[in-house]
């Protein structure tokens, strides 16, 4: 199996592969609320404090229960399985292997055989089942229960994904499987300087799983954490949404969650995209095994015993749960002096400090005039208050506000500030702040320079796919403006997104070698990354990936301007002093036309107020680029914005002519 990133990382996979042997549910959700007041353009108006989530959190017996229940459904199937428990900010609280469960679980290869990035990998179960467990918790909220098998819906080539779909466009969170990174610089570590040992979000050692097995806790109606499975040993995805799957890991990941079960009206499958029903499990209640009796007494050391997973959990103990919006959960409510909408959350070291407070660009030496703390306090001020007019995409009940996270940057990737709202999914901080550096860095003079340093033949490559394919030898040197929308667009294995028949765009495998573990210069840029990381965990290598993505050289000593990668779908848009780029804005959390938005909308009302910066002028805004294909012309996207946007005003087309 031969990789582009170089022999030395294939040679790391081979030592990883010999290394690796041997509550209480509710019906309804909890808190919630709406905003009132003036909304539109200028986001006036007044608003109320939307109700933040209790509270709560899992317990060292209800843990142990957990894995007990999941342990019995196992048994009774004859399926031994790898068991993960996480908390809501991704803290490892039970990582238990059953007697005879696999040691290993291979990723699915690529459609043609032409394995690349982490196609046909095989990677220790443990991993797996922790990567599912962070899927369930970061992807649901109060509002909305997601599965990884959710997952698996909306980051494939066509939505949904099905034999009759080919034709359709990718779905809406196409990329987000390589966000939560064990790169990111954002997401904490076990052990980490200057944080509590259970302080988060934490990292994922394999990014956002597509794999079926991966389900939040609910308790009382709030969520908890989430439940992770690995017994069949495949690491892959539901191509096809039309049938229903008898998977093995499903069930047992299920029957964990009883008595933690997601509240019914929250579920993917009550919740639609386009008109389209989500899809949450393939395995139902009814159809599992009773496992009311199941003590952890009665598991341990019966049918297995816990087991560490370096950087991630000891395996000593079970351990308790942090309740989500304390400070020993990592995220919690601002105070007035570090923003001053009394609706915002931050990310906190555990002792009282805010991790990314507001303040001014980093970047004097590349910007004449950087981004001030002033402008970056207003682009996050007017993002925030339109999103608190905003209609939620992907929330119960219907009309429910957005809850959404969102990040400021300057050109060198610094981050100048994050906020999010009280009950916006944990995904989106990572995630605001990937799309967030995306649309700097491919907006920027230094895009190419920086990917043709870089040591990969495969990253480097993408530079001249690019150009040839928009017949500029320019591009990419900060000619043009690019919003997520945009480099999205060059980033689907069909272009224009969806058309059978029409080549890959610039950034994407050949649809031939396509599947969602390698996406095409958002994947390669990582994979070296996530490489090194494997060969931590599994004790092949003393050394661990470093608390930066990508290979790229620094924009400053220690700086890259893709510390925790790239994203590849809408939500951001770079930030302009006139026609000078000084920063970008990422939003991720509630729908991507409403990130779009949020983002686009937020800057501009904050152009308004400060008078000194705004959106990219029009003329060099990506949508002026024009592609010929098969013949057409073919326009990129900038942004997008959503129709009936706003819950206080009937005010329509809201981004139209801004």
């Amino acid at each position: 199996m031969t990789r582009p990133w170089g022999r030395a990382a294939a040679l790391m996979f081979a030592v990883i592969l010999s290394a690796c042997g041997g509550g209480g549910g509710s019906s309804a959700p909890a808190g919630g609320g709406t905003s009132s007041g003036g909304g539109g353009t200028s986001g006036g108006g007044s608003s109320t404090v939307y109700t933040a989530p209790a509270q709560e959190s899992l317990s060292t017996a209800e843990v142990g229960r957990i894995v007990a229940r999941a342990a019995a459904q196992a048994k009774e199937q004859g399926n031994p399985a790898v068991i993960a428990v996480v908390d809501r900010v991704g803290n490892v609280l039970a990582l238990f292997r059953m007697t005879g469960a696999p040691a290993t679980a291979h990723i699915t290869d690529a459609p043609n055989g032409d394995d690349i990035d982490a196609q046909g990998l095989d990677v220790p179960a443990e991993v797996a089942a922790v990567a599912k467990a962070i899927t369930g918790a970061y992807l649901s909220s109060g509002g909305n229960a997601f599965s990884s098998r959710t997952a698996s819906m909306i980051v494939q080539q066509n939505f949904p994904p099905a034999p009759s779909t080919v034709g359709l466009e990718s779905g809406p969170l196409f990329g987000v499987q390589f966000s939560q990174l064990p790169c990111s610089d954002l997401n904490t570590r076990l052990g980490m300087v200057g944080a509590g040992p259970l302080i988060g979000p934490k990292r994922s050692p394999l990014g956002l799983s597509a794999d079926p097995g991966g389900f939040p806790l609910y308790k009382n109606g709030v969520l908890v954490g989430a439940v992770g499975v690995m017994a069949d040993g495949k690491y892959g995805f539901d191509p096809n949404v039309l049938d229903v799957d008898q998977d093995i890991d499903e069930p047992i990941a299920l029957a964990g969650t009883v008595g933690f079960e997601a509240p019914e009206a929250i579920r993917a499958d009550h919740i639609y995209v386009d008109g389209t029903q989500l899809r949450y499990s393939d395995a139902s209640y009814a159809n599992i095994f009773d496992n009311s009796s199941a003590t952890y007494a009665m598991t341990a050391p019966a049918l297995g015993a816990l087991v560490p997973l370096k950087g991630y959990y000891s395996g000593t103990s079970l351990l308790a749960g942090t309740a989500y919006g304390t400070e020993a959960s990592g995220i919690r409510p601002s105070t007035a002096a570090e923003f001053s909408n009394r609706d915002a959350f931050v990310l906190s070291d555990g002792n009282g400090a805010d991790r990314f407070p507001i303040r001014g660009g980093t970047d004097a030496g590349d910007v004449a005039q950087p981004l001030t703390a002033a402008e970056v306090r207003a682009v996050l001020e007017q993002a925030f208050k339109v999103m608190s007019h905003a209609r939620a995409q992907i929330r119960q009940p219907l009309d429910s506000r957005a809850e959404v996270s969102m990040s400021v940057v300057d050109t060198h990737g610094q981050v100048l500030g994050i906020v999010r709202a009280p009950d916006a999914p944990i995904f989106g901080t990572d995630v605001s702040l990937q799309k967030a550096r995306t649309a700097t860095f491919f907006s920027g003079p230094h895009a190419a320079s920086d990917l043709l340093a870089n040591p990969s033949p495969d990253v480097r490559a993408f530079v001249g796919k690019v150009r040839a394919f928009l017949n500029d030898p320019n591009a990419l040197t900060g000619t043009y403006a690019f919003a997520d929308r945009s480099g999205g667009n060059l980033s689907r294995p069909y272009f224009p997104d969806g058309q059978v028949g029409t080549p890959n765009g610039p950034l994407s495998r050949p649809i031939a070698q396509w599947n969602p573990f390698t996406t095409g210069l958002q994947s390669a840029l990582v994979i070296g990354n996530v490489a090194q990381h494997l060969g931590y965990v599994s004790g092949a290598s003393a050394t661990d990936t470093p608390h930066q993505c990508t290979a790229l050289p620094d924009a400053a000593p220690g700086q890259k301007r893709l510390q925790n990668g790239i994203q590849i779908f809408p939500g951001s848009v770079p930030i302009y002093r006139g026609g000078t780029l000084v920063g970008g804005i990422g939003v991720s959390g509630d729908g991507i036309d409403q990130d779009d938005m949020i983002s686009f909308l937020g800057l501009n009302n904050a152009g308004v107020q400060v008078g000194t910066i705004g959106n990219a002028p029009v003329g060099i805004r990506a949508d002026n680029i024009v592609v010929q294909v098969n013949g057409s012309s073919v326009r990129l996207r900038y942004v997008n914005c959503p129709f009936a946007p706003f819950l206080d005003t009937s005010e329509q087309n809201v981004c139209q002519g801004l």
